[in-house]
Protein backbone atom coordinates (compact mmCIF):
# COMPACT_ATOMS: atom_id res chain seq x y z
CA UNK A 1 0.00 0.00 0.00
CA UNK A 2 1.37 3.39 -0.99
CA UNK A 3 2.31 5.76 1.83
CA UNK A 4 0.43 9.10 2.16
CA UNK A 5 3.14 11.27 0.51
CA UNK A 6 3.18 8.97 -2.51
CA UNK A 7 -0.60 9.09 -2.72
CA UNK A 8 -0.48 12.86 -2.58
CA UNK A 9 2.16 13.00 -5.34
CA UNK A 10 0.13 10.66 -7.56
CA UNK A 11 -3.02 12.69 -6.93
CA UNK A 12 -1.23 15.95 -7.79
CA UNK A 13 0.17 14.42 -10.98
CA UNK A 14 -3.27 13.20 -12.02
CA UNK A 15 -4.73 16.66 -11.47
CA UNK A 16 -1.98 18.16 -13.63
CA UNK A 17 -2.66 15.70 -16.46
CA UNK A 18 -6.37 16.44 -16.13
CA UNK A 19 -5.70 20.16 -16.58
CA UNK A 20 -3.52 19.48 -19.64
CA UNK A 21 -6.22 17.30 -21.20
CA UNK A 22 -8.79 19.97 -20.38
CA UNK A 23 -6.67 22.58 -22.16
CA UNK A 24 -6.23 20.38 -25.25
CA UNK A 25 -9.96 19.57 -25.32
CA UNK A 26 -11.05 23.20 -24.86
CA UNK A 27 -8.50 24.58 -27.31
CA UNK A 28 -9.40 22.07 -30.02
CA UNK A 29 -13.10 22.30 -29.30
CA UNK A 30 -13.10 26.10 -29.44
CA UNK A 31 -11.51 26.09 -32.89
CA UNK A 32 -14.19 23.71 -34.14
CA UNK A 33 -16.90 25.71 -32.35
CA UNK A 34 -15.78 28.97 -33.98
CA UNK A 35 -15.64 27.34 -37.40
CA UNK A 36 -19.15 25.94 -36.95
CA UNK A 37 -20.64 29.24 -35.72
CA UNK A 38 -19.08 31.21 -38.58
CA UNK A 39 -19.84 28.79 -41.41
CA UNK A 40 -23.02 26.99 -40.32
CA UNK A 41 -26.18 27.85 -42.24
CA UNK A 42 -28.24 26.92 -39.19
CA UNK A 43 -26.51 29.52 -37.02
CA UNK A 44 -26.25 32.08 -39.83
CA UNK A 45 -23.57 34.20 -38.14
CA UNK A 46 -20.78 34.74 -40.71
CA UNK A 47 -19.40 37.71 -38.78
CA UNK A 48 -15.85 37.04 -37.48
CA UNK A 49 -15.48 40.62 -36.26
CA UNK A 50 -18.74 40.44 -34.34
CA UNK A 51 -17.89 37.05 -32.84
CA UNK A 52 -14.43 38.17 -31.73
CA UNK A 53 -15.86 41.41 -30.30
CA UNK A 54 -18.40 39.38 -28.34
CA UNK A 55 -15.60 37.20 -26.94
CA UNK A 56 -13.62 40.23 -25.76
CA UNK A 57 -16.62 41.96 -24.15
CA UNK A 58 -17.61 38.72 -22.42
CA UNK A 59 -14.04 38.19 -21.22
CA UNK A 60 -13.78 41.78 -19.95
CA UNK A 61 -16.96 41.45 -17.90
CA UNK A 62 -16.08 38.03 -16.46
CA UNK A 63 -12.52 39.08 -15.58
CA UNK A 64 -13.88 42.12 -13.73
CA UNK A 65 -16.44 40.02 -11.84
CA UNK A 66 -13.89 37.33 -10.86
CA UNK A 67 -11.14 39.74 -9.78
CA UNK A 68 -12.95 42.81 -8.44
CA UNK A 69 -16.43 41.64 -7.39
CA UNK A 70 -16.02 38.02 -6.25
CA UNK A 71 -12.25 38.40 -5.69
CA UNK A 72 -11.70 34.74 -6.58
CA UNK A 73 -8.59 35.63 -8.57
CA UNK A 74 -6.00 38.33 -8.13
CA UNK A 75 -4.79 40.84 -10.71
CA UNK A 76 -1.05 41.29 -10.41
CA UNK A 77 0.16 44.75 -9.48
CA UNK A 78 2.69 47.00 -11.22
CA UNK A 79 0.59 48.39 -14.05
CA UNK A 80 1.03 52.12 -14.70
CA UNK A 81 -0.57 54.51 -17.18
CA UNK A 82 2.68 54.74 -19.14
CA UNK A 83 3.00 50.95 -19.40
CA UNK A 84 -0.67 50.64 -20.35
CA UNK A 85 -0.35 53.18 -23.17
CA UNK A 86 2.99 51.99 -24.54
CA UNK A 87 2.54 48.23 -24.10
CA UNK A 88 -0.97 47.05 -23.21
CA UNK A 89 -2.74 49.05 -25.92
CA UNK A 90 -0.43 47.73 -28.69
CA UNK A 91 -0.81 44.20 -27.28
CA UNK A 92 -4.60 44.60 -27.23
CA UNK A 93 -4.62 45.93 -30.78
CA UNK A 94 -2.46 43.06 -32.06
CA UNK A 95 -4.56 40.53 -30.15
CA UNK A 96 -7.70 41.94 -31.76
CA UNK A 97 -6.06 41.81 -35.19
CA UNK A 98 -4.94 38.20 -34.65
CA UNK A 99 -8.37 36.92 -33.64
CA UNK A 100 -10.25 38.93 -36.27
CA UNK A 101 -8.09 37.86 -39.21
CA UNK A 102 -7.69 34.30 -37.95
CA UNK A 103 -11.43 33.80 -37.52
CA UNK A 104 -12.10 35.42 -40.91
CA UNK A 105 -9.79 32.86 -42.51
CA UNK A 106 -12.23 30.11 -41.48
CA UNK A 107 -14.72 31.50 -43.99
CA UNK A 108 -12.30 30.68 -46.84
CA UNK A 109 -10.03 27.79 -45.83
CA UNK A 110 -10.36 24.58 -43.85
CA UNK A 111 -9.51 24.33 -40.16
CA UNK A 112 -6.72 21.83 -40.92
CA UNK A 113 -5.04 24.07 -43.49
CA UNK A 114 -5.33 27.07 -41.15
CA UNK A 115 -3.49 25.07 -38.46
CA UNK A 116 -0.79 24.11 -40.93
CA UNK A 117 -0.24 27.74 -41.88
CA UNK A 118 -0.03 28.71 -38.21
CA UNK A 119 3.02 26.46 -37.83
CA UNK A 120 4.99 29.31 -39.44
CA UNK A 121 4.47 31.35 -36.24
CA UNK A 122 7.98 30.79 -34.75
CA UNK A 123 9.51 32.10 -37.98
CA UNK A 124 7.48 35.32 -37.79
CA UNK A 125 8.26 35.73 -34.08
CA UNK A 126 11.98 35.16 -34.64
CA UNK A 127 12.26 37.58 -37.58
CA UNK A 128 10.41 40.32 -35.69
CA UNK A 129 12.42 39.51 -32.55
CA UNK A 130 15.68 40.01 -34.43
CA UNK A 131 14.38 43.31 -35.82
CA UNK A 132 13.42 44.43 -32.30
CA UNK A 133 16.77 43.39 -30.84
CA UNK A 134 15.22 40.64 -28.70
CA UNK A 135 16.69 37.69 -30.61
CA UNK A 136 20.14 36.92 -31.97
CA UNK A 137 20.66 35.35 -35.38
CA UNK A 138 22.49 32.01 -35.27
CA UNK A 139 23.15 29.17 -37.70
CA UNK A 140 21.14 26.75 -35.55
CA UNK A 141 18.12 29.05 -35.40
CA UNK A 142 18.40 29.77 -39.13
CA UNK A 143 18.32 26.02 -39.80
CA UNK A 144 15.25 25.57 -37.59
CA UNK A 145 13.44 28.45 -39.30
CA UNK A 146 14.29 26.94 -42.70
CA UNK A 147 12.88 23.55 -41.65
CA UNK A 148 9.62 25.10 -40.44
CA UNK A 149 9.26 27.22 -43.57
CA UNK A 150 9.98 24.26 -45.84
CA UNK A 151 7.42 22.14 -44.00
CA UNK A 152 4.71 24.78 -44.33
CA UNK A 153 5.50 25.21 -48.04
CA UNK A 154 5.20 21.45 -48.61
CA UNK A 155 1.93 21.33 -46.66
CA UNK A 156 0.58 24.23 -48.73
CA UNK A 157 1.67 22.54 -51.95
CA UNK A 158 -0.35 19.51 -50.91
CA UNK A 159 -3.53 21.53 -50.36
CA UNK A 160 -6.09 20.41 -52.95
CA UNK A 161 -8.25 23.55 -53.08
CA UNK A 162 -6.20 26.54 -51.96
CA UNK A 163 -8.01 29.83 -51.41
CA UNK A 164 -5.51 32.68 -51.43
CA UNK A 165 -7.89 35.11 -49.74
CA UNK A 166 -8.04 32.76 -46.76
CA UNK A 167 -4.26 32.32 -46.83
CA UNK A 168 -3.75 36.10 -46.71
CA UNK A 169 -6.16 36.43 -43.77
CA UNK A 170 -4.47 33.59 -41.89
CA UNK A 171 -0.96 34.93 -42.49
CA UNK A 172 -2.15 38.36 -41.39
CA UNK A 173 -3.31 36.73 -38.17
CA UNK A 174 0.11 35.09 -37.79
CA UNK A 175 1.86 38.45 -38.16
CA UNK A 176 -0.52 40.01 -35.63
CA UNK A 177 0.16 37.24 -33.12
CA UNK A 178 3.92 37.52 -33.66
CA UNK A 179 3.74 41.26 -33.00
CA UNK A 180 1.68 40.63 -29.86
CA UNK A 181 4.31 38.22 -28.53
CA UNK A 182 7.07 40.71 -29.30
CA UNK A 183 5.25 43.44 -27.38
CA UNK A 184 4.77 40.97 -24.50
CA UNK A 185 8.50 40.25 -24.56
CA UNK A 186 9.26 43.97 -24.45
CA UNK A 187 6.81 44.35 -21.55
CA UNK A 188 8.78 41.74 -19.60
CA UNK A 189 12.40 42.34 -20.57
CA UNK A 190 12.45 46.12 -20.79
CA UNK A 191 9.73 47.08 -18.32
CA UNK A 192 9.95 44.21 -15.85
CA UNK A 193 6.22 43.41 -15.76
CA UNK A 194 5.14 39.78 -15.53
CA UNK A 195 1.46 38.92 -15.68
CA UNK A 196 -0.45 35.67 -15.33
CA UNK A 197 -3.04 34.85 -18.02
CA UNK A 198 -5.98 36.20 -15.98
CA UNK A 199 -4.19 39.51 -15.42
CA UNK A 200 -3.36 39.70 -19.13
CA UNK A 201 -7.01 39.14 -20.07
CA UNK A 202 -8.13 41.68 -17.44
CA UNK A 203 -5.97 44.41 -18.93
CA UNK A 204 -6.01 43.41 -22.61
CA UNK A 205 -9.62 42.33 -23.24
CA UNK A 206 -11.24 45.80 -22.85
CA UNK A 207 -8.58 47.33 -25.11
CA UNK A 208 -9.10 44.61 -27.72
CA UNK A 209 -12.86 45.10 -27.54
CA UNK A 210 -12.50 48.81 -28.32
CA UNK A 211 -10.11 48.06 -31.19
CA UNK A 212 -12.66 45.61 -32.64
CA UNK A 213 -15.69 47.83 -32.05
CA UNK A 214 -14.56 50.53 -34.48
CA UNK A 215 -14.11 48.32 -37.58
CA UNK A 216 -17.21 46.29 -36.61
CA UNK A 217 -19.38 49.43 -36.74
CA UNK A 218 -18.27 50.16 -40.31
CA UNK A 219 -17.66 46.69 -41.77
CA UNK A 220 -20.11 44.23 -40.23
CA UNK A 221 -22.87 46.10 -38.42
CA UNK A 222 -24.43 47.38 -41.70
CA UNK A 223 -24.57 43.78 -42.99
CA UNK A 224 -26.12 42.58 -39.74
CA UNK A 225 -28.72 45.36 -39.94
CA UNK A 226 -29.76 44.40 -43.47
CA UNK A 227 -31.90 41.55 -42.19
CA UNK A 228 -33.90 43.86 -39.95
CA UNK A 229 -34.19 42.83 -36.30
CA UNK A 230 -31.21 40.78 -35.12
CA UNK A 231 -32.27 37.19 -34.67
CA UNK A 232 -29.05 35.40 -33.78
CA UNK A 233 -29.10 32.44 -31.35
CA UNK A 234 -28.14 33.99 -27.97
CA UNK A 235 -27.62 30.64 -26.24
CA UNK A 236 -25.11 29.42 -28.85
CA UNK A 237 -23.18 32.71 -28.88
CA UNK A 238 -23.11 32.90 -25.08
CA UNK A 239 -21.88 29.32 -24.83
CA UNK A 240 -19.23 30.04 -27.47
CA UNK A 241 -18.01 33.06 -25.48
CA UNK A 242 -18.04 31.07 -22.26
CA UNK A 243 -15.93 28.34 -23.87
CA UNK A 244 -13.43 30.97 -25.01
CA UNK A 245 -13.09 32.28 -21.47
CA UNK A 246 -12.83 28.73 -20.10
CA UNK A 247 -9.98 28.12 -22.54
CA UNK A 248 -8.04 31.09 -21.15
CA UNK A 249 -8.78 29.89 -17.63
CA UNK A 250 -7.43 26.43 -18.49
CA UNK A 251 -4.17 28.08 -19.61
CA UNK A 252 -3.97 29.68 -16.16
CA UNK A 253 -4.56 26.30 -14.47
CA UNK A 254 -1.96 24.43 -16.56
CA UNK A 255 0.74 27.08 -16.08
CA UNK A 256 0.04 27.36 -12.34
CA UNK A 257 0.60 23.60 -11.98
CA UNK A 258 3.42 23.15 -14.51
CA UNK A 259 5.08 25.75 -16.73
CA UNK A 260 4.65 27.82 -19.87
CA UNK A 261 6.67 25.19 -21.75
CA UNK A 262 4.01 22.57 -20.96
CA UNK A 263 1.47 24.73 -22.76
CA UNK A 264 3.76 24.84 -25.80
CA UNK A 265 4.11 21.06 -25.85
CA UNK A 266 0.38 20.59 -25.27
CA UNK A 267 -0.21 23.07 -28.08
CA UNK A 268 1.70 20.85 -30.51
CA UNK A 269 -0.46 17.88 -29.49
CA UNK A 270 -3.56 20.03 -29.85
CA UNK A 271 -2.56 21.09 -33.36
CA UNK A 272 -2.35 17.48 -34.50
CA UNK A 273 -5.70 16.71 -32.85
CA UNK A 274 -7.29 19.64 -34.69
CA UNK A 275 -5.78 18.70 -38.06
CA UNK A 276 -6.85 15.06 -37.87
CA UNK A 277 -10.28 15.56 -36.29
CA UNK A 278 -11.24 18.37 -38.67
CA UNK A 279 -11.02 15.89 -41.55
CA UNK A 280 -13.79 13.91 -39.86
CA UNK A 281 -15.94 16.86 -38.77
CA UNK A 282 -15.90 19.25 -41.75
CA UNK A 283 -16.67 18.54 -45.38
CA UNK A 284 -14.25 21.23 -46.62
CA UNK A 285 -11.25 19.42 -45.09
CA UNK A 286 -9.50 17.02 -47.46
CA UNK A 287 -6.10 15.93 -46.19
CA UNK A 288 -3.42 14.52 -48.49
CA UNK A 289 -0.20 12.66 -47.73
CA UNK A 290 1.75 15.71 -48.92
CA UNK A 291 -0.25 17.86 -46.46
CA UNK A 292 0.58 15.60 -43.55
CA UNK A 293 4.22 15.09 -44.58
CA UNK A 294 4.82 18.83 -44.84
CA UNK A 295 3.05 19.51 -41.56
CA UNK A 296 5.12 16.81 -39.82
CA UNK A 297 8.31 18.53 -41.02
CA UNK A 298 7.04 21.91 -39.79
CA UNK A 299 6.05 20.49 -36.39
CA UNK A 300 9.48 18.87 -36.05
CA UNK A 301 10.96 22.33 -36.59
CA UNK A 302 8.57 23.83 -34.03
CA UNK A 303 9.61 21.15 -31.51
CA UNK A 304 13.28 21.98 -32.12
CA UNK A 305 12.48 25.68 -31.67
CA UNK A 306 10.70 25.03 -28.35
CA UNK A 307 13.62 22.89 -27.18
CA UNK A 308 16.12 25.63 -28.01
CA UNK A 309 13.98 28.24 -26.24
CA UNK A 310 13.71 25.94 -23.21
CA UNK A 311 17.50 25.70 -22.93
CA UNK A 312 17.72 29.50 -22.93
CA UNK A 313 15.01 29.76 -20.28
CA UNK A 314 16.60 27.08 -18.07
CA UNK A 315 19.81 29.11 -17.96
CA UNK A 316 17.90 31.87 -16.19
CA UNK A 317 15.88 29.69 -13.82
CA UNK A 318 18.24 30.09 -10.86
CA UNK A 319 17.66 33.84 -10.78
CA UNK A 320 13.88 33.43 -10.94
CA UNK A 321 13.25 30.46 -8.61
CA UNK A 322 11.59 32.64 -6.01
CA UNK A 323 8.92 33.82 -8.46
CA UNK A 324 5.47 32.16 -8.34
CA UNK A 325 4.71 29.59 -11.01
CA UNK A 326 1.80 31.63 -12.29
CA UNK A 327 4.01 34.53 -13.23
CA UNK A 328 5.14 34.03 -16.80
CA UNK A 329 6.86 36.18 -19.41
CA UNK A 330 4.68 35.21 -22.33
CA UNK A 331 1.12 34.03 -22.44
CA UNK A 332 0.79 31.45 -25.21
CA UNK A 333 -1.70 32.06 -27.94
CA UNK A 334 -4.53 30.16 -26.46
CA UNK A 335 -6.83 31.96 -28.73
CA UNK A 336 -4.92 32.15 -31.92
CA UNK A 337 -8.09 31.82 -33.80
CA UNK A 338 -9.03 30.53 -30.45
Amino acid sequence: MADPPTKKAISSEMVTYAYILLYIALSSGQIFFNKWVLSSKQISFPYPLGLTLLHMVFSSVLCFVLTKVLRIMKVEEGMTLDIYITSVIPIGAMFAMTLWLGNTAYLYISVAFAQMLKAIMPVAVFILGVAAGLEMMSYRMLLIMSIISFGVLVASYGEIDINWVGVVYQMGGVVGEALRLIFMEILVKRKGIKLNPISVMYYVSPCSAICLLIPWIFLEKPKMDEGGTWNFPPLVLTLNSLCTFALNLSVFLVISHTSALTIRVAGVVKDWVVVLLSALLFADTKLTLINLFGYAIAIAGVAAYNNLKLKKEVSGVSSNESQPAQSIPLVPSSSSNE
